[in-house]
């Protein structure tokens, strides 16, 4: 599996400390993130990252921001991105197995590093349940056209 992260101005702390994380699990990912210091805006991040997981270049794609809301909205502006801002390890695990989401939102602002990283664990981690929740992750896609 290849993770697509980014972040913005508010989350090179947080993204460090996920990026170590995957580093030990062995996950391959590429960092479109900021480092501390660098300022971006947030739809520029989410445009770069989700624009690699639409093209499938990626399979997922991690964005980090102060509170993961303006990620999660940019996000849901690009075609084929299913994003998901979570705080919580139940919509983290049920945005994967009943949405099929693609992208995880998260908040530096928001989320320690322990629960952040068990939330990008259990996102990963969790597969599409597919059969009845596949009619409405369609029906999301046709809201795109």
């Amino acid at each position: 599996m290849k993770i697509a992260i980014g972040c913005d101005h508010a989350g090179p702390e947080l993204k460090a400390e996920i990026l170590a994380h995957l580093d030990e699990k062995g996950v391959e990912y590429t960092d479109f993130g900021i480092q501390a210091g660098e300022k971006v805006d947030y739809p520029d991040k989410a445009k770069e990252v989700c624009e690699k997981v639409a093209s499938g270049e990626y399979e997922m794609g991690i964005l980090i921001c102060g509170t993961g809301i303006g990620m999660s909205m940019s996000a849901n502006k690009i075609k084929g991105i299913r994003a998901a801002c979570c705080s919580d390890y139940f919509s983290a695990k049920y945005t994967r197995a009943h949405n099929d989401a693609n992208v995880l939102c998260i908040g530096a602002r928001v989320l320690g590093a322990g629960l952040a990283i068990e939330l990008v664990d259990v996102f990963l981690e969790t597969e599409f349940e597919g059969g009845r929740h596949q009619r409405r992750v369609d029906k999301i896609s046709e809201l795109e056209k």
